[in-house]
C-alpha cells in the first residue's frame, strides 16, 4: 500500500503543473501562482515554455526535464526537494504525463517519499471529450497509435472491440491513413470525431464516418494538433467480419506468404482463429 502524506515538515513538493493547449487564456490563477512561487520549473522544453511564462510575467528559473534525460534527472531533483525547495514540471502543453513525459520522475520522487500535488488544467483529451458529442460515461485514451505493423493492427483490433469511447492522439500527415484503417477493419456505421487545434483560432469538430471524414479531409488537408475521438461499436460490430479477414490477407505483405504461414500470420494479428482464416483462403468457409 501506497499512502503520500498530506505535509512534509522538511521536503519540498514537486507540483504537476497543467498549461495551456492553445489559448493562453486558459492557465488557471493556481498555475500561474504556483510558476511563480517554485523554486525551478522542469519543463519539457525550456524554449517552448519560455513564451508561456513571459506572457505571465513568471521570472522562475527553468531546467530541461524530458523524455531523453528524466530517469536521470530523480537523481538532480531529489536533493533540491530533500533541501525544502518546491519544484513545478510542465509540459510542452495541456497536463503532464497525459503522453508527455513525467512519469518515471514521478514515480521515483513519491518512493523516495516526496509529495506530489497535482495543479489541474487543461487536457485535450477532456476537452475534445465534452464538445464531441459521443457517450463519455466510458471512455479510454490510447494516446498515438503505433506507427505501422503488427501492433498497430492490434491496437486498431482493440478499438474495434470497444465498447467505451476511444480517444487517440494523431498527427494531421497521418489522419488520412489512420482513417482508411478504420474503414478497413471497422464496421462502416462507426462514428468518429475528428477535434482539430482545440481552443485555438481554427478550432474545428469534424464528425461523421470514415468514409465521409476521408472524403473531407482529402478535400481540406488537416492541418495542426489533432485528437481522433472513436465512438462505441455496436454490439454487431465487435466481431471481425470475414470480409474484414479477407481484406487483410488481400494485403501485399500477406500474399508473398504460403497459405498455412498467411492464415497464421492474420490469426496472430487479427486475434481469430487459424482455422477460419484459411477457410477463408481456401474457399472452404
Amino acid at each position: 500500500m501506497d499512502s503520500q502524506p498530506k505535509h512534509q515538515s522538511t521536503s519540498g513538493q514537486l507540483f504537476v503543473v497543467a498549461t495551456p493547449i492553445g489559448n493562453l487564456a486558459d492557465m488557471t490563477y493556481r498555475a500561474v501562482e504556483t510558476l511563480k512561487q517554485a523554486d525551478i520549473i522542469a519543463a519539457e522544453d525550456t524554449r517552448n515554455s519560455r513564451k508561456l511564462l513571459q506572457h505571465y510575467g513568471i521570472t522562475t528559473a527553468m531546467i530541461a526535464v524530458h523524455e531523453h534525460n528524466e530517469a536521470n534527472m530523480i537523481q538532480t531533483l531529489l536533493p533540491r526537494l530533500q533541501q525544502g525547495e518546491n519544484i513545478a514540471l510542465i509540459s510542452d502543453a495541456g497536463t503532464p504525463l497525459i503522453s508527455d513525459p513525467g512519469y518515471r520522475l514521478v514515480r521515483g520522487l513519491r518512493a523516495e517519499g516526496i509529495r506530489i500535488v497535482p495543479i489541474p488544467g487543461a487536457s485535450s483529451v477532456l476537452t475534445s471529450l465534452c464538445a464531441a458529442g459521443l457517450p463519455t460515461d466510458h471512455f479510454r485514451f490510447t494516446g498515438f497509435l503505433p506507427r505501422s505493423g503488427k501492433t498497430r493492427q492490434q491496437a486498431l483490433n482493440r478499438i474495434n472491440g470497444s465498447d467505451e469511447t476511444v480517444v487517440i492522439l494523431e498527427s494531421p500527415h497521418r489522419l488520412l491513413s489512420t482513417l482508411r484503417n478504420i474503414q478497413t477493419c471497422m464496421d462502416a456505421s462507426r462514428e468518429l470525431v475528428v477535434a482539430r487545434e482545440l481552443t485555438k483560432l481554427f478550432e474545428e469538430f469534424v464528425a461523421g464516418s470514415a468514409t465521409e471524414l476521408i472524403s473531407h479531409f482529402e478535400q481540406h488537408a488537416p492541418r495542426g494538433e489533432i485528437v481522433l475521438l472513436i465512438g462505441p461499436a455496436t454490439e454487431a460490430a465487435v466481431e471481425l467480419t470475414d470480409q474484414q479477414i479477407i481484406e487483410c490477407l488481400a494485403s501485399p505483405a500477406m500474399q508473398a506468404l504460403p497459405p498455412s504461414a498467411r492464415a497464421k500470420a492474420v490469426a496472430n494479428m487479427l486475434g481469430v482463429a487459424k482455422s477460419r482464416a484459411y477457410a477463408l483462403i481456401t474457399g472452404n468457409n
